[in-house]
């Protein structure tokens, strides 16, 4: 049975690992909407992310980190 080595497998891990920073852009009636801030000549990763109030409080801003699996 084959089975990939530890160093491709983890370099394949990293790949799928982001971390995502965003701004508030504005208060709804109940969240925060944070806009993410791009990296110039990249595409948005998630877009617009809604936080409830009770979490986000006066937080400007968010650091996201996502995993794809």
């Amino acid at each position: 049975m084959y089975q990939p080595s530890t160093i491709s497998h983890q370099q394949t891990m990293n790949e799928k690992i982001r971390t995502v920073e965003f701004q508030k852009e504005k208060y709804t009636k109940n969240t925060v909407k944070f806009a993410e801030v791009q990296t110039h000549g990249q595409a948005p990763v998630i877009g617009a992310l809604y936080v409830q109030k009770w979490f986000a409080g006066d937080s400007n801003r968010l650091k996201v980190t996502i995993e794809v699996q």
